[in-house]
């Protein structure tokens, strides 16, 4: 039978013959919708009611050539990317120490720094750059539209990875905790030198998706006139009376800038495998079904000896027609040659291991009766006189 996927069975059953007839057709209405959308769209656009053709080379020209790109959208994308910088590295700063501050033994720096993060996450980023403007305006700055769309972005980000933070401690196993403190750590030195540690390791995929939103969010900066990339294509748009298509292009430049981002995101857990002392690839799985077309292997598994005791074994030592050992099975097979017909005797092993320790003399297994029997015999020969 064919493992099916868990979300496939928590959402609904593999739809018969019918209900999938039924989702092709849905399918392909829904296609013809979208498509009849993007036409009469494009109809619109070709012909407006009022204005000229937003599809014809002169407006997107202008748009597109070398000059609006090296006076607008290049300084225009510098500076989104260096608030969306600053706010960034000002947002893992402000995240780890309330993370760690919501984690601490006393009560009430937990309830002071919850009622903080809690605060910057309730409130939306376009109120408080609009606040810290018209503060930092008032108190007579210079660029108070930079600090205020910075200042905004580091509370409402770094709130949301302070939670990261806590939720990532959170998720340990509760052994990482309860071996510190046995180990003789105080709960400070468990939380800071054991679990944060790994949390935020564990959080970096999470966090890099978080400041994919922090970067669009400095897109909110042009409200309170702070020249970024959005502000820069509509001034290029005031000039050319094209607004529309510069527009298009900031809006291709943030997609590109963010998909990259996200690929970054998604690829992080297996870059940071490749540097854990873990197993990077998955283990190889030796030929439990080969040749055996019963449960032979589950019983020889329930039957295999356990001399030091433990829980039950999954795999037996030896798989029915392989005569595969689970450990290093690829050892066995390719650099020992081992020899499928002879496979080792791993419980006797074992024994003669504990023997040896023991200072015992190791006695030979009497697994087969002729041979004890023919050895009697001889003892008994040996013993006559000879004639």
């Amino acid at each position: 039978m064919k493992n099916k996927d868990m979300s496939t069975q928590l959402l609904f059953d593999e739809p018969g013959p019918k209900g999938k007839r039924i989702i092709r057709v849905m399918n392909v209405i829904a296609a013809i919708l979208i498509a009849a959308v993007a036409i009469v769209v494009l109809v619109r656009l070709y012909n407006p009611p009022q204005g000229e053709n937003q599809l014809s080379w002169q407006l997107w020209k202008p748009a597109l050539d070398l000059e609006a790109w090296t006076d607008f959208y290049l300084p225009g994308l510098g500076l989104t990317l260096g608030a969306a910088l600053a706010g960034i590295v000002g947002s893992l700063i402000f995240g780890l120490v309330f993370g760690i501050l919501r984690l601490l033994p006393n009560p009430y720096i937990r309830f002071i720094a919850a009622i903080i993060v809690e605060f910057c996450r309730a409130v939306p980023v376009l109120i408080m750059m609009v606040f810290f403007w018209r503060w930092f305006a008032g108190m007579g700055i210079q660029h108070s539209s930079y600090y205020a769309v910075v200042l905004a972005l580091i509370l409402y980000n770094g709130s949301v990875i302070a939670e990261l933070v806590r939720s990532g401690v959170g998720n340990l196993p509760k052994g990482q905790r309860e071996a510190s403190l046995a180990l003789g750590l105080t709960r400070t030195e468990s939380l800071m030198q054991v679990e944060v540690p790994q949390a935020i390791f564990a959080m970096m995929p999470a966090t890099v998706t978080q400041l994919v939103v922090a970067l669009k969010d400095t897109a909110l900066g042009s409200i309170i006139l702070y020249t970024d990339l959005l502000q820069e294509s509509r001034r290029l748009g005031s000039m050319y009376f094209n607004i529309l298509q510069t527009l298009a292009v900031s809006a291709v430049i943030y997609f590109v800038i963010c998909w990259i981002a996200s690929r970054i995101a998604e690829a992080m857990p297996a870059w940071m495998a490749n540097r854990t002392s873990g197993p990077v690839e998955e283990e190889v799985v030796p030929p439990i079904a080969v040749m055996d077309a019963t449960n032979r292997n589950q019983i020889k598994a329930a039957k295999t000896p356990r001399p030091f005791g433990g829980a039950e074994p999954v795999y037996p030592d030896h798989f029915h027609g392989s005569h595969a050992h689970h450990e290093n099975w690829t050892h066995h097979h390719y650099i020992e040659q081992q020899e499928l017909e002879h496979p080792h005797d791993y419980p006797q092993e074992i024994r003669n291991e504990i023997m040896k320790t023991m200072h015992l003399r190791v006695k030979p297994r009497g697994n087969n009766p002729q041979s004890g029997s023919g050895d009697k015999k001889s003892e008994k020969g040996s013993g006559e006189p000879q004639k």
